[in-house]
């Protein structure tokens, strides 16, 4: 339905976020920086440990913030993160990065809360399948296209993932959970 063209926007967007996370973060720990499985490994579980305690706080900060403001954190730090991503060379600092980008991207779920408080009800369950449909589209031409640009340099998916990241930023001031 071309009334939750925000949410379905924003799902896009997600999953755009998603598909430069998931492929390139681990890609640059171990081609540029030479992170050995058993290291990858260790930020894994790190990541997973911390997330664990953080994602009951980030459910709480949506009640308590609004998914507006919970969103805008989210793709701020996006801009930052992935724009650190691309110009960092400490190896240290490149592993807490990571660490970082997946608390954020803990924050997507603010997409899902304001769906449900702004669809119809009977709308929710084919507009969610729409959604993840949509956000899946990202998966099928993100990473072949970031693959052919990272050949080129390594930064500029960082660099899209950036920008797309103001593109987001400007999106959720959109957001509106209680009617105008």
């Amino acid at each position: 339905r071309r009334k939750y063209w925000l949410f379905y926007f924003l799902t896009f967007m997600a999953g755009a976020r998603r598909q430069i996370f998931i492929a390139f973060s681990v890609l640059l720990l171990v081609q540029k920086f030479q992170y050995t499985v058993q290291e990858v490994t260790i930020i894994f579980v790190i990541n997973n440990s911390i997330n664990f305690f953080l994602r009951p706080m980030v459910s709480r900060s949506i009640i308590r913030f609004g998914e507006r403001k919970v969103l805008s954190l989210e793709y701020a730090s996006v801009i930052f993160l992935f724009t650190a991503y691309a110009t960092t060379d400490s190896k240290l600092l490149v592993a807490f990065i990571y660490i970082l980008d997946q608390i954020f991207f803990t924050f997507a779920i603010a997409i899902r809360t304001y769906f449900q408080k702004v669809g119809d009800p009977q709308d929710i369950a084919p507009s969610m399948a729409v959604g993840f449909t949509i956000n899946h589209l990202a998966a099928v031409f993100l990473p072949a296209l970031g693959g052919m640009l990272w050949v080129i340099d390594y930064r500029i998916p960082f660099f899209a993932g950036a920008a797309m990241g103001v593109i987001s930023l400007l999106a959720v001031q959109k957001i509106r959970t209680t009617p105008s």
